[in-house]
């Protein structure tokens, strides 16, 4: 979301200083970041933890 904010602020910026390329790279930005947003609302339990276990450290010997 913060990605998304920046391109935002990015495009504004880009608008009153009339760079126009820069405007529409920008916004192709926007849209994928968008994409990205939506994918992750779509899956919301994939964002959970994963218990991973305490590491072992192993010997000398092994």
């Amino acid at each position: 979301m913060e990605i998304r904010a920046n391109i935002i602020s990015r495009i504004a910026e880009a608008e009153r200083e009339g760079w126009l390329g820069e405007v529409e790279v920008l916004k192709v930005s926007l849209s994928g970041a968008e994409d990205k947003l939506a994918q992750v609302d779509r899956h919301p339990g994939q964002r959970t933890a994963v218990g991973l276990g305490m590491p072992v450290t192993r010997s000398e010997n092994h």
